[in-house]
């Protein structure tokens, strides 16, 4: 088990395509103080953070975890690939109040992303802001007691042996039950985006998200069509 360093995998990428922390903003809609933060290791990135990285810089997720390589087997696509995790393996992501591991990082171009997570937050307050990202999310229990709370439905509890699969533009926090943390693995779809390989060229800029300055989307704010977010984002400017 290594602990995954996004923040030195993100500023090594922006200078080697001669890119500002403004230029970073402008792709993912992540603000610059929070770009500054992950890199600096003063923050991890949330899964939510994670993704629309990869997708405003086009790059596999896998490439902010691991040293994956950046240019993957060309030709045909490949069948028969696998991925073993044994014991402790994975790249972990620790935060205030729950710990990810991302297995099979080692594998680029996947369609889901395993997670195994500790989840240690005993109330909406501690956890902090819904989580909310693109893709679904299957989640099953592996011990100890978890709320799931989500701004569409009531609370679900749930026990060891226990699952749940909702869509992840819901926005949802993990609040573990009981006198200890809960253990389990999240298994999330992902958009599946061209990975980048050496000098990118730059593309037109994706219009900013309303996020707070933690660097999570607003409530709502990623369900909106992109045409919308610019054209609201284009009279902000012009008042």
């Amino acid at each position: 088990m290594s602990s995954a360093r996004p923040g030195t995998a993100l500023k090594n990428l922006r200078k080697r395509n001669g890119w500002t922390l403004a230029d970073v903003s402008e792709r993912t809609g992540i603000p610059a103080s929070t770009l500054s933060r992950i890199e600096n290791d003063q923050i991890s990135p949330t899964y939510d953070l994670l993704l629309r990285l990869s997708d405003g810089l086009s790059l596999d997720l896998s490439q902010l975890l691991s040293n994956a390589p950046a240019n993957p087997s060309s030709g045909a696509e490949q069948t028969g690939r696998r991925s073993v995790n044994r014991g402790k393996d994975g790249e972990v992501v620790p935060m205030s109040n729950h710990t990810l591991r991302y297995l099979s990082t080692d594998l680029l171009n996947k369609q889901i992303t395993p997670i195994l997570s500790e989840y240690r937050a005993k109330s909406l307050e501690e956890f902090g802001e819904f989580m909310r990202h693109e893709g679904e999310e299957f989640l099953y229990v592996v011990d100890g007691e978890l709320e799931l709370h989500t701004d569409c439905y009531a609370p679900l509890k749930l026990g060891p042996g226990e699952s749940v699969y909702f869509d992840s533009r819901m926005g949802h926090a993990y609040i573990a039950g009981g006198t200890g943390p809960c253990h389990a693995l999240s298994v999330c779809t992902v958009p599946r985006y061209p990975v980048a390989s050496g000098k990118t060229e730059k593309t037109d800029a994706k219009p900013k998200l309303n996020v707070n300055s933690a660097g999570a989307a607003a409530p709502g704010e990623l369900n909106k069509p992109p045409a919308k977010r610019a054209q609201r984002n284009r009279r902000r400017r012009s008042a």
